[in-house]
């Protein structure tokens, strides 16, 4: 289960986000806030490989598929990784972490790899990683983006942990979460969204998987309130004030030329400064 916080306009949000601040201070948590903007509240929190992959991939089975992509997207975009090899590389990476996993993936043996991730997810390939940010405002330019309609959109706050030390407890056969970045060579998108990302695995018959972030929100949550750790909140704000709110977040320079720095981006944030302001 989540927390849900319902508030009706910028201002009360902003409140809400102050009270969370106080919370974590109190608690003299050592873990940051992190944020994630959603089109609409009723989406499920979850990967694009979630919605993407019929079934849970292992570790191994996406890697060999990000592998496999490999020459052709640095072929396009003149860009190269020196990531894990297939079979043999990530084989033995699997087997030098196995205890540790979770926490490794930004370890020096796998960080191009993890670097590769991050680019293939900010261009739309289907990911494991689920993407946040360390700013509230950028979190909020993204639950507004989308013009469909709908009553609310939803902006998630995420603690990793409400302890002064971070470290996360449970067991491998459980799903568990864990933060990755922001020091990553990636798209300049990385860096301007400020971006962070989760990633959630378990053991499962003798490997690793990727697993549902909700498996840890929903099925532990009286664990994680007990343990202090994976903390999530879900802030419900009228789509109503979607034009008020961008109107705010373009006069910080939020918009998406600035998030995204292309010419599409640059004609999408005429159009709203021109049509809806």
């Amino acid at each position: 289960m989540v927390d849900e916080i319902k508030v009706s306009c910028w201002d009360e949000f902003e409140i809400e986000l102050e009270k969370l601040e106080d919370k974590r201070r109190e608690n003299k948590s050592s873990s940051e806030f992190l944020y994630r903007g959603q089109g609409d509240c009723e989406y499920l929190l979850s990967t694009t490989l979630e919605r993407y992959a019929k079934q849970p991939l292992s570790i191994k089975e996406y890697h060999h598929i990000i592998f496999v992509a490999k020459p052709q997207i640095e072929a396009f975009s003149q860009k190269r990784w020196d990531i894990l090899s297939y079979p043999d590389g990530i084989g033995e990476w699997l087997d030098a972490f196995d205890t540790l996993l979770p926490s490794s993936f930004g370890n020096p043996q796998s960080l191009d790899t993890y670097s590769y991730m991050s680019y293939l997810r900010h261009f739309g390939f289907p990911s494991p990683l689920l993407d946040w940010s360390s700013s509230p405002y950028v979190a909020a330019y993204f639950a507004f983006r989308d013009s469909s309609p709908k009553e609310h959109v939803a902006i998630y706050v995420y603690l990793e942990s409400i302890r002064p030390i971070i470290g996360k407890l449970g067991a491998s056969d459980k799903a568990e979460i864990n933060v990755l970045g922001p020091y990553v060579r990636s798209d300049k998108r990385h860096f301007i969204q400020q971006s962070k990302y989760t990633i959630s695995v378990r053991y499962r018959q003798g490997e690793w998987v990727y697993a549902p972030h909700t498996e840890v929100f929903d099925l532990r949550k009286t664990e994680n309130d007990r343990l202090g750790q994976d903390l999530l909140w879900k802030i419900k704000i009228p789509f109503s004030e979607r034009n008020n709110i961008l109107k705010k977040l373009d006069s910080y320079n939020i918009n998406a030329l600035s998030i995204f720095g292309s010419e599409e981006s640059l004609m999408e944030t005429m159009a709203l400064r021109r049509f809806n302001f």
